[in-house]
């Protein structure tokens, strides 16, 4: 197929965008592309998905990027234009210096700033059920008159998730709230690797919350 642009070279570069319900294909060689500004698109296999998300809805609408570019998070100095080259936050303050831009993305790809959808299981919320040993689920003579807690699929009970920091800070040592806050710290970090950005958020606040209350 040749470029629409040029009708020279061989098309590279095929964008889709639906406008009032019709869809408007668009093909381009790589220097038309570049021409244009779509020249991400080349190497978007070596891009994150989200930062995928963010070039395309900046690109069909290029009066969000030319006037957010500057906008900088207080707390690490990162700019918004940084943000959508790397598709990745540069701490949990981010989120809210970014936070008007992020939901505009967001409603323009997704159709919605929430998740609508099914939930995943939670494997600890699991029921259980109790027997005692010796009875109909034990071998015979193995009754010892103690009881087990066995999962729906009859294995070992799973382990519980790490308990959450009281409510009342001041049951909690200074020592006590470093450790939560050092715990939350990978929890975030390991959040924000994975994109789980409504986690993130969840575990920032949290982690202001410790902090403000061991101050």
């Amino acid at each position: 197929m040749r470029c629409q642009q040029c009708s020279n070279a061989e098309a590279t570069v095929h964008l889709k965008e639906v406008t009032d319900g019709k869809l408007r294909e668009l093909h381009l060689c790589e220097t038309c592309a570049n021409e244009k500004g779509f020249h991400p698109v080349i190497e978007q296999n070596k891009l994150s998905i989200a930062t995928q998300f963010i070039w395309m809805a900046e690109n069909l609408y290029p009066e969000t990027s030319s006037k957010v570019g500057a906008v900088q998070c207080s707390a690490c100095g990162l700019r918004y234009s940084q943000f959508s080259r790397v598709g990745r936050v540069g701490c949990p303050e981010c989120y809210d210096a970014f936070q008007p831009q992020l939901q505009k993305i967001l409603l323009r790809v997704h159709g919605a700033t929430k998740h609508k959808g099914r939930l995943p299981v939670d494997p600890s919320a699991a029921p259980t059920m109790t027997g005692t040993l010796g009875g109909p689920e034990s071998p015979a003579g193995g009754s010892t008159g103690g009881t087990t807690t066995k999962t729906r699929e009859g294995g070992p009970a799973s382990a519980q998730p790490a308990e959450s920091a009281p409510a009342d800070l001041s049951a909690l040592t200074p020592e006590q709230v470093a450790a939560h806050v050092r715990e939350l710290e990978e929890k975030l970090r390991r959040a924000v690797e994975t994109e789980a950005y409504e986690d993130a958020a969840r575990i920032r606040d949290e982690i202001r919350r410790l902090r403000g209350g061991a101050e």
